[in-house]
């Protein structure tokens, strides 16, 4: 019986990304409903005041509400003195700095905290231009006064007419532009126009214009992932990108773009194992995928994982990424809807071919591809004999006498060490598992690498937890 949602329950969504909103880089949680790792970057970008000092987006918006100097309530100085005799080209960069300097000016925030801190911008934003004309292939100033107009347009009221968020936004892009022109290597400047662009897309729905910003917001963001391979939130929003994307397209080019997506969470997972965010957002979009294959009655395909399976690896993301996160509404809606899709009472049902236990170098004729299952405690095989594993109690640690037999192998979580992938030539052939525990590493073999992925997230989410001390939880989830 093919399991799916009824009409009345809540498809889970992905977290969207959002563009600048706090002076504080390394703020996790904005809310407790919008959870978006579009945080923009603002460490190590400076520009240089006439006195030498320099000062980054941090520092202006966080140091500046005690500046008195000019205090943030004085009517902003012109640009430049009209006396002062500008190039041809500083005359073109001050129009282009004034007409972005109405923009910012022209806001006005939606309460008392967002006209201070719209204060504080345009004060920043002032002394960037002046930086600019002084010297225009100034790249760190560039970046920072895209960053301002990129935060100014948050604080724009929304029912106000003028100035509107997506001209900010399209400025806030030139000067992205303009930055990585000057410094090709500028990673976060690529990140941030990503984000800029991503919210233009936004505001304009499914449309034709929307699908090529929403191109280009995949383009910089690979460029960002190739500049700054290490960086989880770049790939977690890339993936969030091509998700959005995959909405829009035909749909001949939507199951390609949706693949690339999930491979972009995953890698995501992959550098950051507690990344909540990247899992969260894995598991709704196998959730879409799902409901795609379910609409068109499966797929033609018939290696292709069937949306029953699917349904089952998407719960298994958003369980980790409650268990991680207990507190966090969006993902404890999600759960409810999903939770009667995981193999209860386990996290994960699924096969490999394994030695005998005990015997990890016998002849590849005496390995077995047999059922394992998987809970908050460890990894178990379960004999042929146990038609319904769905049936045991989680409680029944397999350790001697009946239990020994219904469970020949067993990994305990606490004992592991590592979990990959391997392509020992001693091994059958396939997608080859190794799990190093203290004791010495289990090897066996999965279905397929598409299975292999799924055996390897699953066994390091549910390690990671442990790690984290949320055990408990994810065994509340299964046990229920």
């Amino acid at each position: 019986m093919t399991t799916t949602a009824s009409d009345t329950d809540v498809v889970p969504e992905p977290i969207h990304e959002q563009s600048t909103n706090g002076p504080d880089p390394n703020q996790e949680d904005r809310s407790n409903d919008v959870v978006s790792e579009e945080q923009v970057v603002k460490n190590g970008v400076e520009e240089e005041e006439e006195i030498g000092k320099k000062f980054t987006m941090r520092e202006l918006l966080g140091g500046l509400k005690t500046d008195t100097s000019p205090s943030p309530d004085v009517t902003p100085s012109p640009l430049h003195s009209s006396n002062t005799p500008l190039s041809e080209n500083g005359s073109q960069h001050s129009f282009q700095n004034n007409a972005a300097m109405e923009l910012i000016n022209s806001v006005t925030g939606v309460d008392e905290e967002g006209r201070s801190r719209q204060r504080i911008l345009t004060y920043a934003a002032k002394r960037y231009a002046s930086a600019i004309e002084r010297n225009s292939g100034d790249y760190d100033a560039l970046y920072n006064w895209a960053l301002v107009l990129q935060e100014s347009a948050d604080n724009v009221d929304p029912e106000s007419a003028s100035p509107s968020k997506d001209a900010l936004l399209e400025e806030a892009c030139k000067k992205y532009e303009e930055a990585t022109r000057l410094c090709p290597s500028l990673h976060d400047a690529f990140y941030n126009w990503a984000i800029a662009i991503s919210d233009r897309a936004r505001m304009r729905g499914r449309t034709k214009e929307a699908e090529e910003l929403w191109k280009q917001a995949t383009e910089h963001y690979e460029k960002a992932v190739e500049l700054n391979w290490n960086s989880p939130q770049a790939l977690n929003n890339w993936g969030l990108a091509l998700q959005e994307l995959s909405a829009i397209v035909p749909a001949k080019e939507k199951h390609n773009i949706v693949k690339m997506a999930i491979s972009k969470f995953r890698s995501a997972i992959q550098l950051q194992f507690d990344f909540h965010r990247a899992i969260y957002n894995l598991g709704t979009v196998l959730y879409g995928l799902a409901e795609d294959l379910l609409r068109i009655g499966g797929s033609s395909n018939s290696k292709d994982v069937s949306p029953n399976e699917l349904y089952s690896q998407c719960a298994i993301y958003i369980a980790a990424a409650h268990a991680l996160k207990p507190n966090y509404p969006v993902y404890r809606s999600a759960l409810r809807l999903v939770r009667s899709m995981l193999p209860l009472p386990y996290l994960k049902v699924g096969y490999l071919t394994a030695p005998p236990a005990g015997n990890p170098i016998a002849p590849h004729s005496d390995w077995k591809r047999t059922q394992f299952v998987l809970n908050h405690e460890g990894l178990y095989q379960l004999i042929q004999s146990d038609q319904n594993p769905s049936r045991q109690s989680l409680s029944s640690k397999p350790t001697d006498g009946a239990n020994n037999k219904r469970s020949a192998i067993k990994v305990d979580i606490p004992d592991i060490v590592s979990v990959s992938a391997c392509a020992d030539l001693t091994l059958p052939p396939g997608a080859g598992l190794c799990i190093d525990t203290v004791d010495g590493p289990f090897y066996s073999v999965a279905d397929s690498w598409e299975s292999l992925d799924g055996w390897l997230d699953a066994l390091r989410l549910v390690y990671t937890i442990f790690a984290r001390g949320k055990s408990d939880v994810l065994a509340g989830v299964i046990t229920g």
